[in-house]
């Protein structure tokens, strides 16, 4: 019941098209039931006076009885498409924007290609059980009531016939239905797991082609494919046997009629049933058997969509971690940072915490380095600075103020990271560019650049800032899109930037002019820079060494090659090896 609530907020601007549907759907159904009534009344007049204007008169209600209902059925047909159309956009519409409202955290808990999954396949299911419901689910229950009324009026021994048929019917049906629904619940998984494999393959294809691997992306997709074709041909092979099911039930039973009606009509003299009256109940006994059979069709499609329904629920409901606070502070002051007794972790259920008891201050305007090994939770460190994830224990501070008291947006507008998987989407340079400031001019645009060392090579480019870039940025080089990412950053003229390992793929001599443009024209913005190399942070006012979450050593360059053995370890094997990053 809570996702047939939740979804049906999704209708909004298109109700009058989900009331007007199953509306002409009723009056449709009124007259196509009154089709093999007035055909009865034809039938036997002529039997009994064989006169034109019998024949014209009932022909002629026939053939308007024909043309309403095909007014009706199309009126309902365009009104169904129209609704369910609507309903699939805003559902799309909602999801995408759950999606964008989601923290880091919220993220994580659902993979991509799941939330692919979601906004395409589940989606579409729940549209096509939209489109039923509102029109063939109301016309098979409606059918089968008038035409039972209908046929007990024309003979009540009749009508116990094919009513005897449905229990049969109902039974039969249940049973599959028992046996298949767990088989379709089971495939949307299925589904995930081979978007996966394709969105690993296609993301990856570089890799793919540099390794030759791709006789095993082959097979694994291949694998993947075969597990969702198996469920799907399970599933559909019980799904065939309610057609012969339903088949055999409705010639049962047109069978029995013909005998019992024509025994009825020969042993009573036509009194108790007529030839008219015969024809009319076979048309209504079809008619309510095909509304089981459409009936047994459409619990199976939204039994199907049930599972769609509760996994795009799951997205919708999920609230979003991080949250304005009821009167959150508007302006950041400066770029003044505090980490006072912090620890965090990814999950409660952790093992251990990924950063625990961290106390630091950098003042505003600092260039401050973050130096350590793989995994010692640098970016997870700087990612709570702009409250891309919140703290487990104790509070971030900038300018003064603890972070969950500002407003996120005006946060992350002071805070500019630069995060260590470079993104860069399909349009012009400029287009890019802007990301960091939409109302930014070409001379902002060029300046920011200039201080990120890319005005040369972009210059250099056949349509300079109007060059066009490819969807991730696959048509510029790695040290090309992190000069980029940079100037974009830069362009938010930020009170704190960070650059999270985001001049690894820049020579060491860039490396250093970046470094020094960032000293002489934006001194008054906190500068944290996390990197690989000592000569990348070796001139910053302050050096944090991380290890294993914790906080190592902080101190000048010269402070921590005297006091702390990691660094000295790193500088030493680094200034051996010449700089291999060189």
């Amino acid at each position: 019941m809570h996702a047939i609530k939740r979804l049906s907020k999704c209708i909004r601007e298109y109700k009058i098209q989900t009331i007007l549907s199953p509306l002409f759907i009723a009056l449709e159904v009124i007259i196509e039931v009154m089709i093999p009534f007035t055909t009865a009344k034809l039938i036997d007049n002529i039997e009994n006076q064989c006169e034109i204007s019998i024949i014209a008169r009932y022909g002629g209600i026939l053939v308007l009885l024909a043309v309403m209902s095909l007014i009706c059925g199309a009126l309902s047909g365009h009104f169904c498409a129209v609704a369910s159309s609507g309903f699939a956009k805003n559902l799309r519409h909602d999801l995408f924007y759950a999606v964008q409202n989601y923290s880091f955290a919220n993220i994580d808990k659902f993979s991509t290609s799941s939330l692919v999954t979601r906004l395409t396949t589940d989606v579409t299911n729940v549209q096509n059980s939209f489109m039923m419901i509102i029109r063939t689910a109301l016309r098979s229950p409606m059918m089968l009531i008038f035409s039972v009324v209908m046929t007990m009026r024309i003979s009540k021994k009749l009508t116990l016939i094919f009513l005897t048929a449905v229990p049969f019917l109902i039974i039969g049906v249940s049973m599959m239905m028992k046996t298949v629904l767990p088989l379709f619940r089971s495939i949307f998984k299925k589904y995930d797991a081979l978007n996966n494999s394709v969105q690993e393959n296609v993301g990856g294809i570089r890799a793919v082609k540099s390794f030759v691997r791709e006789d095993y992306e082959k097979e694994k997709f291949r694998i993947a494919s075969d597990d969702v074709c198996d469920n799907f041909t399970r599933a559909e092979k019980l799904m065939a046997l309610a057609s012969p099911l339903v088949q055999m039930a409705i010639y049962v039973v047109m069978l029995l009629i013909c005998y019992i009606g024509s025994k009825l009509i020969i042993t009573s003299g036509a009194t108790e049933l007529t030839v008219g009256g015969l024809s009319s109940v076979m048309t209504y006994g079809m008619q309510v058997l095909m509304s089981l059979m459409m009936f047994t069709m459409i619990f199976v499609m939204v039994s199907m969509s049930a599972a769609s329904a509760n996994r795009i629920v799951e997205v919708l409901d999920e609230v979003s971690t991080i949250q304005n606070p009821e009167n959150p502070v508007m302006q950041v002051t400066n770029g003044n940072v505090s980490f006072e007794n912090v620890s965090f972790s990814y999950s409660s259920q952790a093992d251990r915490k990924t950063l625990e008891n961290i106390n630091l201050e950098i003042k505003s305007g600092e260039t401050v380095g973050i130096i350590g090994a793989t995994g010692s939770s640098k970016t997870s460190l700087i990612q709570l600075i702009s409250r891309l994830y919140d703290v487990t224990e104790g509070s971030v501070k900038v300018g003064g103020v603890d972070v969950r008291d500002y407003d996120v947006t005006t946060l992350r507008d002071a805070v500019s990271v630069v995060l260590q998987k470079n993104v860069l989407f399909s349009g012009t340079v400029k287009e890019n560019l802007r990301w960091g400031n939409k109302n930014a001019t070409d001379e902002e645009i060029k300046h920011a650049c200039e201080l990120a060392q890319a005005d040369e090579f972009i210059s250099a480019m056949p349509d300079g800032y109007d060059t066009f870039i490819e969807r991730g940025g696959t048509n510029v080089s790695g040290g090309q899109k992190q000069r980029l990412c940079i100037a974009r950053a830069l362009l938010k003229k930020p009170q704190i930037l960070i650059l999270d390992d985001s001049t690894s793929a820049v020579d060491t001599k860039t490396d250093a002019l970046i470094r020094k443009a960032f000293r002489e024209e934006i001194p008054d913005t906190t500068k944290i820079i996390i990197a690989q190399r000592i000569s990348s942070v070796q001139d910053a006012d302050k050096i944090i060494v991380l290890d294993n979450g914790t906080v190592n050593g902080f101190g000048s360059h010269d402070e921590l090659i005297e006091t702390n053995e990691i660094y000295r370890e790193v500088f030493e094997s680094q200034t051996r090896a010449g700089d291999f990053d060189d």
